[in-house]
């Protein structure tokens, strides 16, 4: 389904459903990243819903609280079959935070509002909607990079948020690079809109 044309990089909140059949398997990132075969078999069976909120707030914690408030995104992640997801807690303000889950373990990330030309990867960057509709940041911006570096196993992990014209319809999707040493692994999420 569609993304409302309210729905932008600026506010994400709602129920965000991946749709399997226009997005690349798991299984390769999740090697990279050192997960287990028995678990990336259950994760790629399972089809996720992303329950999104997108809110203004003082900033997370080690920034000062008292700092200018700013974008946060709190997302719970719904597995079918049973599947426990993980919760991303992101603080739009480009500060690392440490975080701790069963699936990615110890792992660090900033999250901050980014535009096209500050992006040089071309496959993170590519076939993005770049119309005026698409401004959700302070300041205009399009996008979201999401960067995360795992403590435990040496992989990173580079997201851009935003949104695409996929099969004739405008979608929620995170083009991802996962990397360690001299691999490197690129998929597209694409996601529907579900309430």
């Amino acid at each position: 389904m569609a993304a409302p044309p309210t729905k932008n990089i600026g506010d994400l909140s709602g129920k965000w459903t991946m749709n399997k059949s226009q997005s690349n398997p798991l299984e390769p990132a999740l090697a990279l990243q050192g997960i287990g075969w028995l678990t990336r078999k259950a994760v790629g069976i399972a089809t996720f819903t992303l329950d999104v909120k997108h809110y203004t707030g003082p900033p997370s914690p080690p920034a000062d609280p008292s700092a200018p408030a700013v974008a946060h995104i709190e997302i719970d992640q719904l597995g079918t079959g049973g599947i426990k997801g993980t919760t991303e807690k992101r603080c739009l303000d480009n500060q690392f935070r440490e975080h701790s889950d069963w699936l990615f373990g110890h792992v660090r990330g900033q999250t901050r509002w980014i535009d096209l030309p500050e992006i040089s990867d071309e496959f993170l960057k590519s076939g993005w909607l770049d119309t005026d509709a698409e401004k959700g940041g302070p300041n205009g911006e399009k996008h979201l990079i999401s960067y995360v570096e795992s403590l435990d196993n040496g992989w990173t992990a580079t997201q851009i948020w935003g949104f695409k014209e996929v099969e004739g319809l405008r979608k929620y999707v995170r083009n991802v690079v996962v990397a360690k040493g001299t691999e490197r692994v690129e998929i597209q999420l694409v996601y529907d809109w579900a309430a």
